[in-house]
């Protein structure tokens, strides 16, 4: 998959191509059958697959007082475009300027740079100054130049409205199985490990500190997570992962904490991912080591027995 990382004017063309718009914070449940269908079409009209999302986030820019807390890194972003069958990403570098112009301004880069036949695109996604493009802009657009546009309704499994902003709301609450009913996939953090207080290895569980690279973190608590990497020795470990600070120890900042019952080694300086299933509980305070101890052999046997639900089985259904 080639990626661009071009402002709107100096992108080269490379047209013609079916083409899908938008943030894809999440790249969400039903974000992901516009990309598969915008492949499909693209492989029956014979022209590539392109998509055009936006870096950093448009909040950022114009509303940083309410920008979102991101989902994915745009490296996840960029890995799950390719395995949607995408051959073009371009990755818009969003700036105070480019939040300026007009709709028909960027339709007319967009157009130039990449000349799509179809436009495959959320029917609530606006742009251009102000907010002011919207689906009906889409669609006038492309009536002249000769583009099918297409809007999609973002259903979730439920029928209700797919967003970003529910995912969010779901793992602030700790739901991490909505939240993969929602996404098509379990939410995952990414990161390096680093060197810890060590006190899980004192007390006989060690874990891996993870420095995450996402900004949204599911609610504090502990939680049954899958864990890969290319330091252990099965694509998905089964894990559990404590998010918090450790207030036991009276701790001041958050950590992301992963207990591997079936690994021994060195973890160090390994990159992870970790997929959160299935929350146990949330944060406690403990009277002493011993209790806390106690606590987490209990966590480690519910982690072991738990099973997904039907409710996560809705993983990636429409």
């Amino acid at each position: 998959m080639k990626v661009w990382h071009h402002t709107l004017d100096a992108a080269p063309s490379d047209g013609p191509c079916v083409l899908t718009l938008g943030n894809f914070d999440g790249v969400h449940a039903a974000h992901r059958q516009v990309l598969a269908l915008a492949a499909a079409r693209a492989r029956s009209l014979g022209i590539q697959a392109a998509v055009l999302t936006f870096d950093p986030h448009p909040s950022v820019i114009v509303a940083p007082e309410r920008k979102p807390k991101r989902l994915m890194t745009l490296e996840q972003r960029l890995r799950i475009f390719e395995a949607a069958g995408m051959d073009l990403a371009w990755v818009m570098p969003f700036s105070r300027p480019f939040s300026e112009l007009s709709p028909e301004a960027f339709l007319a880069g967009m157009d130039r740079a990449l000349r799509p036949r179809e436009l495959h695109v959320g029917r609530q996604f606006h742009f251009g100054r102000d907010r002011a493009g919207s689906i009906e802009t889409l669609e006038a657009w492309g009536r002249q130049a000769g583009c099918d546009v297409h809007g999609h309704a973002l259903r979730a499994y439920d029928g209700g409205h797919l967003s970003s902003t529910r995912i969010r709301a779901a793992l602030d609450a700790g739901r991490v199985e909505e939240a993969a009913a929602l996404l098509g996939h379990p939410y995952a953090l990414t990161g390096i490990v680093v060197e810890g207080d060590r006190r899980g290895r004192h007390m006989g569980f060690p874990t891996a500190n993870l420095a995450w690279e996402q900004e949204q973190l599911p609610a504090h608590g502990v939680y049954v997570t899958e864990v890969a990497g290319p330091h252990l020795p099965a694509p998905g470990l089964r894990g559990l992962t404590n998010v918090g600070e450790k207030p036991t120890f009276e701790g001041t900042h958050i950590t992301v904490e992963t207990h591997l019952p079936d690994f021994q080694g060195d973890l160090y300086g390994a990159r992870l991912e970790v997929r959160f299933l299935h929350r146990i509980r949330g944060e406690m305070k403990f009277p002493d080591i011993e209790a806390l101890r106690n606590q987490i052999e209990r966590d480690v046997a519910a982690g072991r027995a738990w099973q997904p639900t039907p409710f996560s089985d809705l993983e990636g259904k429409p």
